[in-house]
């Protein structure tokens, strides 16, 4: 009998050598069978059973790996896992005859870890651009090898200069910059000196796909690299006794744009106007299209050189009077009068008792809409008697906050026309408040109000506002890195996808109903 050397194999040994003469001197002895001997006895066959198939077990595992191979090790054999140690630790790569290493078959499994970095938005990675060469100029006598190619260049040439600055589709270069194209092949060689193109200055509209956003048109996207880019003539005031001023920029078709005069002019405002940016964007996103374009510029002409919006000067804009600055003359009584008689809705004409305006009736609910979400109150609220004001607000400087007795002949502010569309109003100084707590929001805006825009509604709802919020916005560089890029963009979006969901609360506990109004 040799010794065990294991210590599993010296337990059983030992356990055996106790149990085994106690059982046999238990059941060949005369002594009472107690119920304290008759457990010793089980538990001790129990346990002499569990041994016995332990080494049947043992042994046919032994017999088939005798059949695979001698030249299997015994450890790997026993081991559940034999490509992994037991140990914990991995080792060495096993090196064979010809100087090569045999790499372990190890399965690593990792758990996907949060994302850390916030997703990238279509259209606001700047693409990687490949390196430029210069044009070089054909040699005389070679124009014949060359002609077809450069042909094809000057075409795409005055293609690209028909709409300056705008990205055409599959053309993936940096806004703002005329793509040098280059001539290289074995037959083509320099003839004269080789050049370097001046390079473009770099718009600050920025379209890094190859199409602008969906919402913005092709029009809005000229007048933006207009406002942002456009070389500047002078400035002029805005009227004669108005502290605002128009900045001239030339480089406008004739024509195209409602301008000041022979060349196009944006209205520059104050930096703490800056809102009336994401107003704009805001309004193309929700599909009211309502708003001027407006774009963030700096410049050594205004505010010295501090980034400030600057609004698309409109001439065919009604003409308003110098109390109100509203080409319709309203108070909030007749407002609400008016919201009852539904006036030009499904085509129907007024009566003359209704005392309608040109103004059709689905203007009044985008314009609720918007002013809420923006919590504008210089157009509906000109007293503030719809929230608590604070003193930095203009109703507070001019002393009309306590006035909210009589508001019925409170006076409406900043409702504007064109000349040639007075069914549409024209949204104009859109500043907005990004501050406002949710226990202080103006819903005195939506008062009277029974439909809303399902296009605008259906945008809300979609769960896409953030993402497109972050793409239209990104287009204006100066705008993005004046708001301290993303993170800070992040919190004005936080803040209107709050509004949305309060304005969806209201729509569905006021029974307002969804409709569309594309008239």
């Amino acid at each position: 009998m040799t010794c065990p050397d294991k210590p599993g194999q010296l337990i059983n040994w030992f356990v055996c050598s106790l149990c085994v003469p106690r059982v046999r001197k238990l059941w060949s002895s005369r002594r009472p069978r107690t119920r304290r001997n008759l457990l010793l006895g089980t538990a001790c066959a129990i346990y002499l059973g569990f041994l016995v198939s332990q080494v049947g077990r043992a042994s046919l595992q032994h017999r088939r790996a005798a059949e695979k191979g001698p030249h299997q090790p015994r450890d790997t054999a026993d081991a559940p896992f034999p490509g992994i140690p037991l140990d914990g630790t991995l080792a060495p790569p096993e090196s064979q005859g010809n100087g090569t290493t045999l790499q372990p078959n190890v399965v690593y499994i990792t758990l996907r870890s949060k994302r850390s970095k916030p997703a990238n938005i279509r259209g606001t990675v700047k693409p990687k651009r490949r390196k430029k060469y210069a044009v070089a100029s054909p040699a005389p006598g070679q124009e014949a090898l060359v002609g077809p190619s450069l042909q094809l260049q000057n075409a795409a040439r005055a293609a690209d200069a028909e709409v300056p600055g705008y990205v055409h589709g599959g053309n993936l270069a940096k806004a703002g910059e005329q793509p040098r194209r280059s001539l290289r092949g074995p037959r083509v060689r320099g003839g004269g000196s080789n050049f370097q193109l001046p390079k473009a200055r770099e718009s600050n509209i920025r379209i890094y796909s190859e199409s602008a956003p969906s919402w913005l048109s092709k029009e809005d996207i000229r007048r933006m690299r207009l406002l942002a880019d456009g070389a500047v003539v002078g400035l002029q005031p805005a009227s004669p006794n108005s502290g605002a001023r128009l900045l001239v920029l030339e480089g406008s078709t004739s024509g195209a744009v409602p301008g000041c005069g022979p060349s196009s002019c944006g209205l520059v405002k104050q930096p703490l106007d800056m809102s009336e940016v994401f107003a704009f964007h805001l309004d193309r996103i929700l599909g009211l299209n309502r708003t001027l374009p407006s774009v963030s510029r700096k410049s050594e002409f205004i505010q010295d050189g501090r980034p400030c919006p600057v609004i698309l000067w409109d001439s065919s804009l009604s003409p308003t009077s110098k109390e109100t600055h509203s080409s319709v003359k309203l108070t909030w009584g007749t407002y609400q009068q008016l919201l009852k008689q539904k006036c030009w809705q499904n085509g129907r004409l007024p009566k003359p008792e209704w005392g309608c305006t040109e103004v059709h009736h689905h203007e009044w609910s985008k314009m609720a809409l918007f002013d809420f979400l923006l919590q504008i109150y210089n157009r509906l609220d000109t007293h503030c008697c719809g929230f608590r004001p604070r003193k930095e607000d203009a109703c507070v400087q001019n002393g009309l906050s306590p006035k909210c007795d009589n508001q019925d002949s409170v006076a409406l502010a900043h409702i504007i026309q064109r000349k040639h569309d007075p069914r549409h109003l024209v949204f104009i100084d859109n500043k907005g408040f990004f501050d406002r707590s949710e226990d202080n929001l103006n819903f005195k805006l939506l008062k009277g109000i029974k439909e809303f825009p399902e296009s605008a509604v259906s945008v809300l709802k979609s769960q896409h506002l953030r993402q497109k919020l972050l793409q239209s916005l990104f287009l204006d560089k100066v705008y993005w890195e004046s708001q301290g890029g993303r993170q800070g963009i992040e919190k004005l979006i936080d803040v209107i996808e709050q509004r949305a969901k309060i304005l969806l609360t209201y729509i569905n506990a006021h029974g307002a109903k969804v409709i569309p109004m594309n008239e």
